[in-house]
């Protein structure tokens, strides 16, 4: 018995010369002109013709042997016997011998053609390089290589007005079988080859130019492509030149179709010839193993579907008839919609199918409904099954009913992971969601948060007015803190009056701080519990992945640090971590020469926020905010380097930093065509008493050519006051050239609308902590209204900052307030993120 081994190695041998040869042979005498045997070969379309003598073989003539001729020295070469130019003695081969023996002699004999033979020596046909290049089943040697690789011959460009003599010449001195010609600038390139030389010769025009009678265009195709396509496109269009281009699209070669037999690694073809061979034999295995699976299938106790590429079932195993009460007959040409329970909408199985078309899997908990119509929970995967092309031509669902272990999940899930009195997830489970958001974070590099809270001075509510209350006090906190959580993130009481916050996918620090300001005022509302009016506030520290840690354990003690700092600051606040909570970072953040070093090496970048008009939403410019990314510290708050660059006397540097940085950034934005808005920048007093500070602004602007109406510097009240005598000169002087002035953080210091007057200012910002309130705090909304009032009757614009909600926006328009800024409008964001904004010129304020 022979083996599949065998039969395959019988078969490679069967293939031999005389199967792919081209029987049609073409023949003249010896005395034929060279011209008529050209004209011959070019009607009969062949590449070369036999010399014959009474069935004597003489020699053989080919194209490339047209290339020999010298028309330069000699214009009637073409009218001479086909006998003094012919190539001799012809190469002749057995039409049994192998493709092996054949490929062979063509290399070592240099030649592109071999006479085939009978056993009594008579010619049968012809075979060619590119019959060899067909047949040779090298498909998978030309796959895994590009043209570059054998791409070894110099590129031969001729000018399209060069007589065809010379350029034939150039071609022969090249030993090239082809060359490109170049018409002009601008137009596609031609080539001219070895036939086109032929057909000039049947014609009688090897007197044109060699622009006549080139072809063009010239297929192009870039070098990257494999062997294996450019074969294919010689086959489909006919062609046996292709140009090559390099990567930047220039014309670097010409690969023919003989040049990819001579290329071809047969040693390496032989290897995978062998892989082959095995793999047919593991394929033969892998059919005895068909049925074997076919009856793990019927036996698997989980349901499998399979449908076609539309959703349409075309079969289903005994389990998923048992565990779905539908047989076979009642599913296939169904679609996996007879099961739907109604549970869920349509968005979860629009992602479902979207995760199965563009991921190719998909997994998780579905509620089905049963024939009965009982509705029972199962784990459901999909896979999409794809063709070679990459189609998705059927889908594999694999269901198991998890009924009975839902219910013991959820009776465990319960008592491990939540907590008894308030519902939220406990500690362990806390933990495990933040090493896996860790985990995700690292991946995706994103920013979370952990925040933790502690709530003050509950041990005196518990002691005073007992337990049951002290518990139904944390129920209500708990739930409180629950209404601010976005969705995705995580709220989890770890014990006593001690609760967690995950902030996941935060954009910056200034993010979990928008939500801490959120829990703190939820929780600070008024809370009534039998008959008692309680008020109960709470102290937060927050730590940042991965700038405060890169484990849950680290980020959990820190945030617990910070929040044992804000209850050393009073209570009823929040600190973000830093490493200043540490001494040995203390020393580190407190030197001079770091500060120094984090301006040379630009450790500082500028953000910027958006200030809009109140009615209309139009953008009037930007606040530049300075932030520091320390490369050991990671982020480190304004509010805590600020004072320190104050302290050791280095502010003004800073702060020349950041208004050259913001001027430097208007300058490419007008050149960008933005215009109508300001850049505000923040001054500190020690830059203000600067004896030339106003002569530095101004240079700095005229240096980078911006007007100075483009440019606001905001002061605050104490900054102001400070030595106003010095002060307000160098301000009118500013002024008068066109740049604004603002008072920052207005109401925080002096608060008096008398000394305004004497001031050269153009607005007021009314700070955060008067409009975070408003319009819900009656005291501040009253404030906040008398003091836009007050300002417009000193002829200054008003601008809100802090402003987060809708309310606010309503109330500010209600009373004339000039100007909005906060996070309802934008983020501190870096310069390109709010491009489109300043683009776009507006913000809608109705949306």
């Amino acid at each position: 018995m022979i083996c599949s081994q065998e039969l395959v190695n019988e078969s490679k041998r069967s293939i031999t010369v005389g199967d792919i040869i081209s029987k049609k042979i073409l023949n003249c005498p010896p005395s034929t002109p060279v011209i008529a045997a050209a004209e011959m070969m070019w009607k009969s379309r062949c590449s070369s013709i036999v010399i014959t003598d009474h069935q004597v073989l003489l020699g053989i003539w080919t194209e490339s042997d047209a290339l020999k001729l010298d028309l330069v020295g000699d214009p009637q070469a073409i009218f001479q016997p086909v006998s003094s130019v012919m190539s001799k003695p012809v190469k002749c081969i057995d039409q049994h011998a192998s493709l092996e023996k054949a490929e062979r002699l063509l290399q070592i004999e240099r030649i592109r053609h071999l006479l085939v033979i009978d056993s009594d020596v008579q010619p049968v046909g012809l075979l060619s390089q590119s019959d060899l290049v067909r047949a040779q089943g090298v498909e998978h040697d030309l796959l895994l290589r590009d043209i570059s690789t054998i791409l070894k011959r110099p590129l031969v460009m001729l000018d399209a007005q060069l007589p065809l003599p010379r350029a034939i010449k150039k071609i022969r001195d090249a030993q090239v079988d082809a060359a490109a010609v170049f018409y002009g600038e601008g137009s596609p390139y031609g080539i001219v080859t070895e036939r086109d030389f032929l057909k000039t010769i049947a014609t009688q025009q090897t007197e044109s130019c060699v622009g006549e009678i080139a072809s063009s265009p010239l297929l192009m195709q870039p070098g990257h492509l494999s062997l294996m396509q450019a074969r294919t496109i010689f086959d489909q269009q006919g062609f046996r030149h292709l140009g090559i281009t390099d990567r930047n699209g220039q014309l670097v070669g010409i690969l023919s179709f003989s040049e990819i037999l001579a290329g071809i690694d047969h040693s390496h073809v032989d290897d995978l010839r062998n892989a082959l061979r095995d793999r047919r034999i593991a394929l033969e295995h892998s059919q005895e193993n068909l049925h074997l699976a076919q009856q793990v299938i019927k036996a698997s106790r989980d349901g499998i579907m399979v449908t076609d590429a539309k959703g349409f079932i075309q079969s289903v195993n005994p389990a998923f008839t048992r565990i779905t009460g539908y047989s076979a007959e009642e599913s296939i040409g169904n679609t996996p919609a007879l099961l739907k329970s109604g549970r869920h909408d349509t968005a979860f199985y629009q992602k479902m199918w979207s995760a199965v078309h563009n991921d190719g899997y998909w997994a998780g908990e579905v509620w089905n409904r049963r024939k009965n119509g009982e509705i029972y929970p199962e784990w459901l995967s999909i896979n999409a099954i794809r063709n070679h092309k990459g189609e998705i031509t059927k889908l594999a669902a694999i269901l198991s009913d998890i009924t009975d272990r839902k219910k013991s999940e959820e009776q465990i899930k319960n008592l491990a992971y939540y907590d008894v009195l308030t519902g939220l997830p406990n500690r362990r489970l806390f933990h495990d969601r933040l090493k896996v958001a860790i985990a995700n974070a690292h991946r995706h590099n994103h920013l979370l948060g952990m925040v933790f809270i502690d709530l003050d001075l509950f041990k005196r509510i518990n002691d005073t007015l007992g337990h049951s209350t002290g518990d139904q006090l944390l129920v209500e906190v708990a739930q409180r803190i629950q209404n601010e959580m976005r969705e995705g993130d995580t709220a989890a009481r770890m014990g006593g009056d001690e609760f967690t916050l995950l902030l996941q996918e935060i954009d910056d620090a200034d993010a979990a701080v928008a939500m801490v300001h959120r829990v703190i005022n939820a929780i600070s509302r008024p809370i009534t519990l039998a008959n008692n009016t309680l008020y109960i506030t709470a102290s937060i520290g927050i730590s940042i992945y991965p700038y405060d840690g890169n484990n849950s354990e680290t980020l959990i003690r820190n945030a617990d640090t910070a929040m044992y700092r804000a209850k050393d600051d009073g209570r009823n606040s929040y600190q973000l971590y830093t490493a200043t909570m540490n001494a040995t970072s203390l020393e580190h953040l407190a030197m001079e020469s770091n500060l120094r070093k984090a301006i040379k090496d630009q450790e500082f970048t500028l953000h910027y926020q958006a200030k809009v008009m109140a009615g209309s939403g139009k953008v009037t410019g930007v606040e530049a905010l300075i932030r520091w990314q320390h490369a050991e510290l990671g982020y480190i708050s304004p509010a805590l380097f600020i004072p320190l660059a104050e302290n050791i006397g280095i502010i003004p540097e800073l702060g020349d930093w950041v208004m050259q940085t913001a001027i430097n950034q208007c300058r490419e934005w007008i050149q960008m065509g933005m215009d109508g808005f300001r850049i505000a920048v923040n001054v500190s007093a020690r830059q203000l008493i600067q004896s030339n500070f106003s002569e530095q602004v101004i240079a700095m602007l005229n240096a980078a050519e911006v007007a100075p109406h483009y440019l606001e510097l905001e002061l605050t009240e104490s900054a102001l006051m400070e030595r106003p005598d010095d002060v307000v000169p160098m301000l009118t002087a500013l002024k008068s050239r066109g740049v604004h002035i603002s008072v920052d953080d207005f109401g925080t210091g002096y608060s008096n609308f008398g000394y305004l007057k004497r001031l050269p200012i153009n607005k007021l910002k009314i700070d955060l902590s008067f409009i975070r309130d408003v319009p819900t705090n009656q005291d501040d909304s009253e404030l906040v209204s008398a003091m836009i009032a007050m300002a417009h009757k000193l002829s200054l614009s008003v601008v809100a900052e802090g402003v987060e909600n809708r309310q606010q926006v309503e109330f500010l328009k209600r009373h004339q307030c000039d100007e909005l800024q906060g996070y309802f409008i934008t983020r501190p964001m870096p310069a390109k993120s709010i491009e489109p904004i300043l683009l776009a010129g507006s913000f809608p304020l109705e949306n």
